[in-house]
């Protein structure tokens, strides 16, 4: 059974303030995912070419990763 909470930006602030260390930077990791999956589509959409090959976004995408581990690295 799925259950559907209203909640406001403040609630939903207030309840990941109460979390641990560990969680919020879950957290944070998934948001992050998310931002930048949304920004490499709009790139994508962007700059959109028959000429775009696999292994270009590869790299882009293992760009992206890297500079994803250099933050954490920073963070912890």
């Amino acid at each position: 059974m799925e259950a559907v909470v209203n909640l406001t930006y403040d609630q939903i602030l207030l309840l990941v303030k109460q979390l641990p260390r560990q969680q919020k930077i879950r957290i944070s990791e998934e948001l992050e995912k998310e931002s930048i999956g949304k920004q490499l589509s709009s790139l994508l959409t962007a700059f959109k070419t028959d000429e775009l090959s696999s292994n270009t976004i590869d790299e882009e995408v293992e760009i992206v990763r890297q500079q994803i581990y250099e933050r954490r690295k920073v963070k912890n």
